[in-house]
């Protein structure tokens, strides 16, 4: 597979979905935190857009969302996130498990995506994600196999406030197993919102530090299954 033209292939969807001002609405708003969604045309379930301001740069801000290191010390939504394969600098893939959620009526994940991470002028960086199939990670009984359709979070900095980003996720995340749709429609705004809590604490208390210290060597490295 080409991971690199699927990563540019996401990246140019989630700058699409920011770009599409057309039908959204607006299913929860809490704590500056907007949460908006329509009908994906990926499968049958939603597109979420969710907006809010954080007190960080934008370079300091995408490298937080970036790298997979210490992303479970404050994603509470996940119990591992872990790189298995380095394609480059800012290209690779991961293996996600969730924890469970709404009060444990929808179970554990487990994901296998594309991670990658673009800048652009006017120094928007777009970080962007997609499932993909990966032979060393088949599914297992221990998990549902989830699939996240184009997801993404788009880091722009605040013009008249350069310390402050603004920040814009998109998610499309079909779950699969005998979920019912209205579960999910019930609990994923509410589920956002506390995501985009998690990345405003955790920025506070967490050293970001600068990604010249991820060296590549030209060649995709694999990192074996424990």
């Amino acid at each position: 597979m080409d991971y690199k033209a699927l990563a540019q292939q996401t990246a140019q969807e989630i700058l699409g979905y920011y770009q599409d001002s057309s039908g959204w609405k607006v299913v929860k708003n809490s704590k500056k935190i907007t949460v908006s969604s329509k009908a994906s045309k990926k499968f049958h379930g939603n597109l979420y857009r969710v907006e809010a301001m954080i007190p960080e740069s934008t370079s300091k801000l995408s490298d937080f969302l970036f790298k997979p290191e210490n992303r479970v010390t404050w994603d509470k939504s996940l119990k591992m996130h872990n790189m298995v394969l380095k394609i480059d600098l800012d290209t690779f893939l991961c293996h996600t498990i969730t924890e469970s959620f709404a009060m444990g009526s929808i179970s554990p994940r487990d994901f296998i995506n594309l991670v990658s991470l673009k800048h652009y002028e006017g120094n928007m960086d777009v970080i962007s994600s997609t499932s993909v199939d990966f032979p060393a990670y088949p599914p297992s009984s221990s998990y549902i196999r989830g699939y996240n359709h184009a997801c993404g979070y788009i880091c722009l900095p605040v013009q008249k406030n350069p310390a402050y980003s603004k920040l814009v996720m998109f998610v499309q995340t079909e779950m699969r197993g005998k979920l019912a749709p209205s579960i999910i429609e019930a609990t994923m705004p509410s589920s956002l919102v506390s995501f985009m809590i998690n990345v405003k604490d955790g920025i506070k208390t967490q050293k970001i530090p600068s990604r010249r210290g991820y060296h590549h060597n030209g060649h995709s490295s694999f990192l074996k299954k424990k």
